[in-house]
Order: structure tokens, then C-alpha cells, then sequence
């Protein structure tokens, strides 16, 4: 659905992106993390054709992203990060707005979303809230029903509740069959919800893979219960804290030589869980800036 070659935009002497790379396959929810500036936003306008690449090539639903970007935007449902409208707008106009650009008819499928997410479409979109405006956004961008949606920070600005009937909304459009590319500073929605992920650093890509994949390549949490004393010297041990009596650290190699580090510590209880979504995304992010 999606596949980037070495995908390169500079802005004169400012950074873009630089040789990216990623294969986005048919029925993905795909994450696509990094810190501001990384170069999220900028890969996202390329691969709709809203910026012109320095270097690379892309192709989406199968199409060039030069040759035939209309065809692209016929067939994607858009987010973008920051909502923008004409003023005096309602949000059915905007809907209306959207469906006749694509020449379809979609009013039913429009109010069925704006009910799911307590969105008024009557109201001027002037008068909403950042969290209202991007619920306008995104019944845009699904009413149509596209294969492809490609989502900048789509739960941005909603309460805990609206990003719960979101995440509804685009797990029933998946199950149904569209693919979904979304990039996201909510790293446990990531872990929660995508099959695939990749970390850019930079507007370099720095790891993609499954997401269950990512984690049993990241460190382990390990945490002991009712630690006494000192503990002794633990191969690969880092981000040690204490709370209490639990001591908590991250490790990263061979089980066996935790348990023989361990051997001589004096504990009650031990707990080895997968990282959080955070924890890999530092992990990746160290492990890059030792490389660099």
C-alpha cells in the first residue's frame, strides 16, 4: 500500500527527510513515531503529494507520487496534524465540502462517524475546540471509506474518551480492510493497537518492524521486591530506580547471566515484563545516538 526508496527531501541546508525506506503491506495500522522535528509531517506530504521529493521515489496504492497524485488522494483518507478550514464553515459543510471534491455521496456514513464521537456537525467549526475541529477532520477523511488512511497525530487534542471511540472507529475500518498509516507521539496507543512500526531520528529511519518484534528486541524490566543491601554488579543493567523497598532496572542481553548476576542479591520477588512502547522508542533512540 505504501513502499518508499530512498526517499530524500532537503530544504536547502535544513534537514528533511534523508533515504527513507519503509514497505507499508496491505491491512497494516502502522506507526510511524519519532520527537518533533524528526521528519513525520514531511514524509506524510510527500507520500500524498503535497511536496515534491529531493531525491527517492514512492509509490502508494501502487501509484507514483509524482506521475499521479490526484489518483493517491482519490483513494486516502487524510488527517493532517494541524486543522484548518474556510471561516464561517459548519461541519457539514465540511463534509459536504469533501465528499463532492471526491464525487461521492456519503452524508449517512458522515453523521454515523460524527455520532460515534459526539461531534455536532451543525455548529461553526469557528466555535469548536482543537479536539471538536479534529473530529470534523477525521469524518472527513473516513466518510468516503478509502483502502488507505494516513493519520498525522490523529488523537492529538481528544479526551481519553473521544480517543477511545476513535481507536473503535479505525479498528472496525481495518477489520473491514483498510490499511492504516499513522504517525503518533501516543507511544502505548503504538504498542496497543499497530502491527508494524518504524522509528525515524532525524528524517533517518532508525528501526521498522512488527511491534511485538520491537519489544523482544528492546530491553527487559526487571523489577525485585523487598531488595535488601547493595545490589551486585549486573551485565547490561541501566535506568536503575528504587521505590520503596522494589529496586527496577532495564536490562538487555542473556537470561541465564541476569539470573546468575542475581545470584547473590538479596530479594523476595522478581518480575521480568516486556518494555512499554517508550522504553523501545529510547532504547532504539540510544542505541542510534552510540552508533552515530
Amino acid at each position: 500500500m505504501i513502499e518508499t526508496a530512498r526517499l530524500t527531501k532537503r530544504y536547502g541546508r535544513a534537514r528533511g527527510i534523508e533515504g527513507l525506506s519503509i514497505r507499508v503491506n496491505r491491512g497494516d495500522i502502522y506507526g510511524f513515531i519519532g520527537s518533533n522535528g524528526a521528519g513525520k509531517s514531511t514524509t506524510i506530504r510527500l507520500l500524498l503529494g503535497l511536496i515534491r521529493p529531493s531525491g527517492g521515489s514512492a509509490r502508494v496504492l501502487g501509484i507514483d507520487i509524482i506521475k499521479r497524485k490526484k489518483d493517491i488522494l482519490a483513494g486516502v483518507g487524510y488527517v493532517p496534524s494541524e486543522i484548518s478550514y474556510y471561516p464561517g464553515m459548519r461541519g457539514l459543510d465540511a463534509a459536504r465540502f469533501a465528499a463532492r471534491l471526491r464525487h461521492v455521496e456519503c452524508g449517512a456514513e458522515a453523521r454515523r462517524l460524527a455520532d460515534l464521537m459526539s461531534l455536532d456537525l451543525g455548529r461553526k467549526i469557528s466555535d469548536l475546540s482543537f479536539g471538536n475541529k479534529k473530529k470534523v477532520a477525521i469524518v472527513c477523511a473516513l466518510q468516503h471509506k478509502p483502502d488507505l488512511l494516513i493519520l498525522d497525530e490523529p488523537t492529538s487534542g481528544l479526551d481519553p474518551l473521544m480517543q477511545k471511540a476513535f481507536w473503535d472507529i479505525i479498528l472496525e475500518r481495518n477489520r473491514q480492510g483498510a490499511t492504516v498509516f499513522l504517525s503518533s507521539h501516543v507511544l502505548s496507543e503504538i504498542q496497543q493497537h499497530c502491527t508494524r512500526a518504524a522509528i525515524i531520528r532525524e528524517g533517518r529511519l532508525v528501526v521498522e518492524d512488527g511491534v511485538h518484534a520491537l519489544s523482544r528486541t528492546a530491553a527487559k524490566r526487571v523489577t525485585l521486591r523487598n531488595a535488601r543491601g547493595e545490589l551486585p554488579q549486573i551485565a547490561g543493567a541501566r535506568d536503575l530506580t528504587r521505590v520503596g523497598d522494589s529496586v527496577s532496572f532495564l536490562v538487555q542481553g542473556d537470561a541465564k547471566t541476569l539470573l546468575e548476576d542475581l545470584r547473590l542479591a538479596d530479594f523476595d520477588d522478581l518480575t521480568i515484563t516486556e518494555p512499554d512502547m517508550e522504553e523501545i522508542f529510547l532504547h532504539f533512540y540510544e542505541k542510534e545516538e552510540v552508533g552515530a
